[in-house]
């Protein structure tokens, strides 16, 4: 493979490209994240190619990253009509290409039903959960096959890189990207252009620049499926930072349980040095990058940047105290910047399209779209972009289609096991960084977990917390028995052993926890409890108090009883329940013993009489 001489050769090479694409060609673009693999996309695509060869067709067959709306899985989308087939199976796939190809209508079943009006919708863009968003990270990732370079260049990719090299001084990039007023996608929000701005001005000639994809949060899957779907922008990204902060060596650190991410981010790195789009003499102007792939093994401590960093030399995973900061002396003791996955694929768009284009979106003092992984107790689950400033109750119930059976929606939790609980109260709010921190929550890196009306937030609250305190490297004494002591508390209370005095235990060691934890993972880790009795203080009072629990989940303040108006003794919970706890003749009245019963709700789910109710 020939290396692109200069800049010239780059974008004659895309022109060829562009020419030479059949933009009339019959396409099928079939998602080949993981959401989509796991339910059998790779079989579809293998049908429907079978299917098209059978045929004798002019149809191409791709596979693409993400789509993002993984519940409808697996997706495939006709080109360049942008037809959409959801939850496509391989006997489907004689159905779909005669569609593609003949014409022909396809079976509702097929088609994503109208949440309005349940008429089956035909095209992608007419379908709520695209029609509502503002796609720019994500706009490639339902087209693009990640592991085509030719692909991402003949749609402009690369040419944001030959813009800053030919026709932008490192200050001026550094300059773009502060104007756009970008901020770190991670958690912490930090703005990108100064934190590039504190690293170049560091003295030395050996810097270093980090992408962090160490993806960690429960239910969270953003930064998996922009590599997955798109690495080449990721690798673009870098580049321009590298260019700017004045970097000849970087690091993807990845978590060894994206293989696939892997697979594709280790291809386009092979691809772009192949190129001559990364190494020695880039373009040959002169500029020359590295970059290399660190596994980490999923400590969720990694995250954090000095622990990410200790890591990558070796060492235990664990946070150090700052100053110094790693602008300062990061890697190996040198200057080092790092950033998210999605702060890094926005950098060619807003070197492409300017600060300005980039700056139209979101709010005055959160800039641009922010992608959230919607997982929960919501109708359309998957990966959503909108512009900074959106409101909650537009994410929910516009874009996810509001809460499945008809229940009410309750809290969102936000940012991850380190944000907070937005109550409904506040669906009207803002999602940006000054509204939710003024709401005890952070933007975070993107993940949005939904609770119905049916969600305990006390057992939630503990959900989380059992997670950072498993998490916890235990290096700080704050965050190692702190986090321990608020969980400790937290079961008891669940378990039905709740003391007066135990919620003003859990804000007082919260707030201790937070100030004077090592690192922003520590200082974070309270939050979800925090917030949760900053909005539901009645359910932890419930629970201590009143020993209930109103949403009837913790099980040491729950009891199963059998209606005996409704049991007719068809004895099926009789014989599902493991611990026989439950008693009764044949078409007679069963009973439930308290004293055995475990309140594993086996007994509830098997009946189809609605005979078993919680108390």
């Amino acid at each position: 493979m020939t290396k692109l001489a200069d800049p010239a050769a780059l974008a004659a090479w895309q022109a060829a490209l562009a020419a030479a694409d059949g933009h009339d060609r019959p396409t099928l673009t079939v998602c080949g994240g993981t959401g989509c693999r796991v339910y059998g996309s790779e079989r579809v695509c293998a049908a429907l190619q079978q299917e098209s060869d059978r045929r004798g067709a002019d149809l191409a067959v791709k596979v693409t990253g993400c789509h993002g709306f993984c519940e409808r899985g697996p997706l495939v989308v006709s080109h360049p009509e942008r037809q959409m087939y959801t939850r496509v199976k391989p006997e489907d796939a004689r159905e779909v290409v005669a569609a593609v190809l003949d014409g022909r209508p396809v079976a509702d079943r097929l088609r994503y039903p109208d949440p309005q009006t349940g008429l089956p919708i035909q095209h992608e863009q007419d379908v709520p959960f695209y029609r509502h968003q503002h796609r720019l990270v994500l706009d490639l990732n339902g087209t693009l096959d990640p592991l085509s370079l030719d692909d991402y260049v003949a749609a402009g990719g690369y040419a944001a890189l030959a813009k800053a090299l030919t026709a932008l001084t490192p200050a001026a990039v550094i300059a773009e990207v502060k104007a756009a007023g970008l901020r770190g996608r991670g958690g912490a929000g930090f703005p990108t252009g100064a934190k590039w701005e504190a690293c170049r001005r560091q003295p030395g000639d050996v810097k270093y620049l980090i992408c962090n994809a160490d993806e960690g949060d429960p239910g969270a899957y953003m930064d998996r499926s922009i590599m997955e779907g798109n690495p080449h922008r990721v690798l673009e990204g870098l580049l321009i930072g590298a260019y700017a902060i004045g970097a000849r060596q970087g690091f993807v650190y990845i978590r060894n349980e994206y293989p696939l991410a892997v697979k594709h981010l280790r291809a386009a790195i092979a691809q772009a040095e192949a190129r001559g789009l990364l190494g020695e003499n880039i373009l040959g102007t002169g500029f020359s990058f590295h970059l290399s792939v660190r596994l980490g093994s999923g400590a969720f401590v990694c995250g954090e940047e000095t622990a990410l960093m200790a890591s990558i030399e070796g060492r235990v995973g664990e946070p150090r105290p700052r100053p110094p900061y790693p602008a300062e002396a990061g890697l190996w003791g040198k200057p080092t910047n790092i950033n998210n996955v999605k702060s890094w694929a926005a950098v060619p768009l807003i070197i492409a399209n300017g600060a300005a284009w980039y700056a139209a979106l979101g709010t005055p003092t959160s800039k641009g779209t922010l992608i959230f992984s919607v997982v929960g107790k919501i109708n359309n689950t998957g990966l959503v972009e909108v512009p900074l400033g959106i409101s909650l109750r537009q994410l929910i119930f516009d874009i996810g289609g509001g809460i499945p059976n008809g229940k009410q929606f309750k809290a969102a939790q936000i940012g991850g096991p380190s944000g907070g609980c937005i109550p409904a109260e506040h669906l009207d709010t803002p999602i940006d960084y000054e509204s939710l921190s003024a709401l005890g929550a952070i933007v975070g890196s993107g993940g949005l977990v939904v609770a119905d009306e049916d969600t305990c937030m006390v057992d939630f609250a503990r959900y989380f917390m059992q997670f950072t305190q498993e998490e916890s490297c235990g290096k700080c004494v704050p965050c190692r028995v702190g986090t321990k002591a608020m969980l400790a508390t937290l079961e008891r209370i669940c378990a039905g052993q709740g003391r007066p005095g135990d919620v003003e235990y859990l804000l007082e060691l919260g707030e201790t926890i937070k100030r004077s934890s090592l690192c922003g993972l520590g200082q974070t880790a309270p939050n979800p409890v925090l917030s949760t009795l900053r909005h539901f203080r009645a359910e932890y009072d419930a629970h201590i108090l009143h020993q209930t629990c109103p949403a009837k989940v913790c099980k040491g303040l729950i009891t199963y009883q059998v209606r005996p108006e409704k049991c007719t003794g068809c004895m099926v919970c009789l014989r599902n329940c493991a611990v026989g706890a439950i008693h009764g003749a044949k078409q007679q009245p069963h009973t439930i013993d308290p004293a055995v019963c475990t309140r594993c709700g086996m007994c509830q789910s098997v009946c189809k009489f609605d005979a078993v109710a919680v108390n």
